[in-house]
């Protein structure tokens, strides 16, 4: 009996603190799109990459099979490609 004197507030305390929460989240909109997050699990949006002048995709990767495309030279301000001075 003497537990319930200490159980009983320190339920309506946890009580008024997740009431306080779900208002502030209701609040601050993080109900307001509920659709978003499911579509995007379901839907692919990533496109296959294109070769220039082709309907195949492009392979993925290099040749040395590690999945990353071989990195391009660019070119700085003068026109020079990839050198350092």
């Amino acid at each position: 009996m003497d537990s319930l004197y200490f159980l009983i507030p320190i339920a309506i305390i946890f009580v008024t603190i997740a009431v306080k929460v779900f208002f502030w989240a209701v609040n601050n909109g993080q109900y307001d799109d509920l659709d978003t997050e499911g579509r995007r699990i379901l839907f692919d949006d990533d496109e296959p990459r294109q070769q220039a002048g082709s309907d195949r995709p492009s392979p993925v990767g290099d040749a040395a099979g590690t999945g990353y495309p071989k990195p391009q030279a660019r070119e700085d301000s003068a026109g020079r490609g990839g050198e350092r001075q």
